[in-house]
């Protein structure tokens, strides 16, 4: 009898360490190389199943053995864990790594830009046609609310989250950038900042310029001139829509509405772009000069002036250029 427990106990031992040899050379077959010679893209829909995972991932040549890698997701617990998402996988990605990255929904981030100066309609156009974004966005957002910027995205973003997120920088920035301001502005909010800021976006996109061009505009508010900009007079014409798509007219500049500048005085109630960081540090941090005017130079930047004569002289001179003459 004794005899034979001995032989059920060595037996029995054996099996285990059958098993734990088995179970370890399992766990090194996971860890191997796989058999991807180059980087792969596999896209995981949302609601995908363990099967459809490993079935995607399987006819990508991620890997080479699916029963495998479904015992493995099993054993380890994960299956409740794995994410949809697109994913870039390297080159010899191990099962088992492989299986992490689905776990820790290690997806592939795409950079998104936005460009200052858009309105809020042309966002939500830009946005609406960009593929890799899903979803709709509730309603264009108030103009001058959302940070254009570069973001970082995965593919199967919200629309609206990328809109939320823009907002929420906006609203970072502008407490951040208003917190700096120079003492002596002719404003007292940080909407009133962000109007400005939005006024100096449209009107140059050379960096240089816009503190210069802030400090134009500081000068005329403090003298109670109308800030005599052309994008407000656009913005009257377009409300932000759609490009107005042909020069200004005098008639243009008579227009009666609280957003053109050559009609009414101050700042207009509200901003008439989506400005950048720069626009807002410069809005409130402007480049004190004696300067009261400025005019396109014919060259990408302004020529700017400190009299009406000088002005009228500086508009003569891009005329002659524009003109070919």
């Amino acid at each position: 009898m004794i005899a034979l427990a001995a032989r059920a106990f060595t037996f029995l031992a054996g099996l285990s360490i059958a098993a734990a040899i088995g179970a370890l050379a399992f766990l090194a077959a996971l860890r191997q190389p796989g058999p991807l010679d180059s980087d792969a893209t596999v896209l995981i829909p949302p609601g995908a199943g363990v099967s459809t995972m490993v079935a995607l991932l399987d006819r990508a040549g991620v890997i080479d053995d699916p029963w495998q890698v479904r015992l493995l997701i099993s054993l380890s617990g994960r299956d409740r864990a794995l994410q949809a998402g697109e994913y870039r996988f390297p080159p010899a990605v191990s099962a088992w790594d492989t299986v992490a990255m689905l776990a820790d929904g290690s997806t592939t981030d795409h950079l998104l830009t936005v460009p200052e100066g858009l309105s809020s309609h042309e966002i939500v156009a830009l946005l609406a046609e960009e593929a890799l974004l899903e979803g709709d966005i509730a309603a264009a957002p108030p103009e001058g609310s959302l940070l254009p910027e570069s973001y970082r995205v995965t593919r199967a973003t919200q629309r609206q989250d990328v809109i939320d997120r823009m907002q929420a920088a906006m609203a970072a920035t502008l407490a951040e950038v208003w917190a700096d301001r120079a003492a002596d502005l002719p404003f007292d909010t940080a909407e009133e900042a962000v109007v400005l800021a939005s006024i100096i976006e449209k009107e140059t996109g050379r960096p240089e310029e816009r503190a210069l061009i802030a400090g134009v505009f500081v000068n005329r508010l403090e003298r109670g001139m109308p800030l005599q900009s052309d994008p407000t007079a656009i913005f009257a014409l377009t409300e932000g829509r759609d490009r107005l798509g042909r020069p200004l007219t005098r008639a243009d500049l008579r227009v009666e509405s609280p957003y053109n500048t050559y009609a009414v005085r101050g700042l207009p109630p509200g901003p008439i772009c989506n400005p950048g960081r720069a626009a807002l540090e410069a809005a409130v941090r402007p480049e004190r000069s004696d300067y009261l005017y400025f005019v396109a130079d014919g060259s990408g930047g302004h020529a700017f002036a400190r009299t009406l004569d000088e002005h009228n002289a500086n508009v003569a001179r891009w005329r002659r250029l524009n003109s070919g003459n």
